[in-house]
């Protein structure tokens, strides 16, 4: 292993606070994390998809990601079945390899093992990781009706080489996605095979903060205001507005935490009459017919029209986002002009007046929205109070301590963890809450009133 590569493990293994037991074991750890939270836009416990450890079937991490969560439990299926009807699915399969060549017998193994995991007579012994995995995906397959269209496969071969042009390598991997293929059940097949110097890559990524650059012509500069550094409204066509939406993976990024609710799916009344009217002979009324957008950021770089955004949220228009996502590959939807309210400012009281005032709906009381955004800020203050050992960190939003090297990623308690923690612990229904919506928060908040 190269002094670079150790250099970042060493770092991995610092900002999540795990002792080093044995370099193998670290290795597949940090492969692990590298590849799932450059597909996986929030946060994760790493040990939760590694499952190398004897009996793995030549597979070292796995990860099934439904309607963009990482589902660890058939539970968790049903109830995002319920809130979006229908299922969206994507497998990760992670081989990590601390050697430094591309052995072609260990790669055959690999992709051999990815197959017999979805094979209806599996050959290879199992062990408890790899049977939990199985049994989520094989109630998946059996919910096939129910896909929004065929998942998607996607496989990492990971070693401290260098990746060449090899004609063996090319055979191997290329008879690995044939063989997935024959199954029929994906709607596309990725492997992927990375060295060093794309690990290296994938890591350094994992700690920045969310960053977008977009052109953002048709748009007035607002007055100055107190609090807020710039502010701009106007309108942005979709092929520049999926660039604040949508990551290089093609996954929607997670830029919706600030909304009291999740994405209520397109069987929501209001979400039904939005993919109606991008459905139908007049797209162009979306843009009369829609309240817009308002994204709040850090901080801004302008270049005439170019703006470079970063650390950001969508505070209101969560729904309608979902929506242009999931209609993303349709004809002529790059010019649907989106009302887009662009706010900057590192004020957090300003931030919470923001997500307030853009989200008081008649389903949601606005005492009750102050209450949550107040709640969850005091919480996080909670936490802050507490030192020594066992001091946590609540995160409010996604990956908010990512880049911050004073932070054990491992103490990093999440809104799902805590309303999970909390239904688990007094409601015995760990699995209803495997995305937040307001009724989630709003049960938490009253029950420490």
């Amino acid at each position: 292993m190269d002094r670079i590569t150790k250099k970042l493990l060493q770092d991995f293994l610092e900002a999540q606070e795990m002792d080093s037991c044995d370099e193998t074991v670290d290795f597949e750890m940090f492969c692990n994390f590298s590849v799932l939270a450059n597909e996986y836009n929030k946060t994760f416990d790493v040990k939760n998809i590694t499952v190398g450890a004897g009996a793995d079937t030549g597979i070292d991490g796995i990860a099934i990601i439904v309607n963009g969560h990482l589902v660890e439990d058939t539970d968790e299926i049903d109830s995002l079945l319920e809130a979006n009807g229908y299922l969206e699915v994507t497998y990760l399969f992670i081989q990590a390899k601390t050697s430094s060549n591309f052995d072609t017998k260990e790669m055959h193994a690999f992709y051999f093992g990815i197959s017999d995991f979805f094979s209806e007579s599996p050959k290879l012994a199992r062990n408890d990781d790899i049977k939990k995995f199985s049994e989520i995906s094989d109630y998946l397959l059996d919910n096939a009706s129910d896909f929004k269209e065929n998942p998607v496969c996607k496989s990492y071969y990971i070693t401290t080489g260098v990746v060449n042009d090899d004609q063996n390598i090319s055979a191997v991997v290329s008879s690995s996605v044939t063989d997935l293929e024959s199954y029929n059940l994906f709607e596309s097949v990725e492997a992927k095979v990375l060295g060093a110097n794309e690990l290296g890559k994938l890591y350094r990524k994992t700690k920045n903060p969310i960053t977008s650059k977009f052109t953002f012509s048709n748009k007035i500069t607002l007055p100055d205001i107190d609090g807020i550094d710039q502010s701009f409204y106007g309108v942005l066509p979709f092929s520049e507005f999926k660039k604040l939406l949508i990551d290089e993976n093609g996954n929607i990024q997670s830029i919706f935490d600030d909304n009291v609710r999740d994405f209520q799916g397109i069987g929501n009344l209001v979400n039904s009459n939005i993919n109606d009217t991008l459905n139908s002979e007049l797209p162009d009324l979306f843009s009369v017919l829609n309240n817009g957008v308002t994204i709040v950021a850090d901080s801004i770089k302008t270049s005439a029209n170019s703006l470079t955004i970063t650390d950001y949220q969508i505070v209101n228009g969560c729904q309608t986002s979902n929506v242009l996502y999931e209609n993303r590959n349709n004809e002529n939807i790059g010019n649907i002009n989106i009302p887009l309210r662009l706010i900057v400012t590192t004020d957090e009281d300003v931030k919470s007046k923001i997500t307030v005032s853009t989200n008081n709906q008649t389903a949601i009381k606005k005492e009750q929205l102050a209450a949550m955004s107040d709640f969850q800020k005091n919480l996080q203050h909670y936490y802050a109070s507490i030192n020594g050992v066992g001091k946590l960190f609540y995160e409010r939003r996604a990956k908010e301590y990512n880049s911050d090297r004073n932070v054990v990623k491992r103490k990093v308690i999440t809104i799902a963890n805590q309303i999970k923690s909390y239904s688990a612990m007094f409601s015995k229904n760990p699995h209803l809450v495997t995305t937040y919506s307001g009724r989630d928060l709003t049960l938490l908040v009253r029950s420490n009133c």
